[in-house]
């Protein structure tokens, strides 16, 4: 694989796993074969470039601008919140950091947005004009907003509150689903008062459904009481690196 103006290259940084792939640009396609490695339990920044730098290195003929994926918020480069990685991250300038280590261009963006601007240019949404909503439904719920295929960052809808239920990801969250033991239309009811919440403040012209739980889609999406269009994603455990390093070649 060699680099060219069409190629990018992710990397999904998570909790648990960081995954990383070149990505054909064109076709919206891992260009290799994707590398995922363990996270360490200590993964303050630095021990994170360091890795990351390691795993760049599997692929030499690799030279674009980089994208990764935090689960956080992001804003010019630095992370300003840190729900499932180390605290330390808070206020870390991940784009300079991530960018001295690797020795090359690199450039952060929140996970689910990733996931969003995947799914606009090469999944579900491809070629939808107007406002799209990506949600990924799963420990929380995530969110990107996306009007005519510009990111809205950091929309982080998942903490919105549902009168009488709270932040909606406390209550109507795949999580949630599974620690109540909720049938297929008792959450669709939860996820009905949600989505119709995001039709109210938003309007979209289109809701796309992420998460691995997207895989059941024909179980719980027909029974949504909504009137916006709503489909699952379609690139799923794909749409992070894809995302991220179409964010880093915008």
């Amino acid at each position: 694989m060699t680099s060219s103006p069409h190629t990018g290259f992710g990397i999904d940084f998570g909790g648990t796993g960081c995954k990383g792939a070149p990505v054909d640009l064109d076709k919206g396609a891992f260009a290799a074969e994707r590398v995922r490695v363990k996270t360490p339990a200590n993964s303050s920044p630095d021990i994170i470039a360091g890795l990351f730098a390691d795993l760049v290195a599997q692929f030499p003929d690799s030279t674009c601008p980089i994208g990764v994926t935090v689960p956080g918020i992001v804003r010019n480069g630095v992370v300003s919140s840190a729900a499932n990685i180390d605290k330390s991250w808070i206020g870390t300038d991940a784009d300079a950091l991530f960018t001295e280590a690797l020795k090359r261009d690199v450039h952060v963006v929140n996970d689910a947005d990733a996931a969003g601007l995947a799914e606009v240019r090469y999944g579900a949404a491809r070629g939808q004009q107007g406002l799209v909503i990506v949600t990924t439904l799963g420990t929380g719920i995530g969110s990107a907003l996306i009007y005519d295929g510009t990111l809205v960052p950091n929309s982080e809808l998942g903490h919105l509150h549902l009168q009488g239920h709270g932040a909606a990801e406390k209550w109507a969250a795949n999580s949630v689903r599974q620690a109540e033991d909720l049938s297929w239309k008792e959450w669709a009811h939860r996820l009905s008062v949600y989505y119709q919440t995001l039709e109210a403040l938003f309007s979209p012209e289109l809701f796309v459904v992420g998460g691995g739980i997207s895989k059941e889609s024909a179980d719980f999406l027909p029974l949504l009481e909504i009137a916006t269009p709503i489909v699952p994603a379609t690139l799923r455990n794909q749409a992070g690196i894809i995302g991220a390093a179409l964010y880093a070649n915008r």
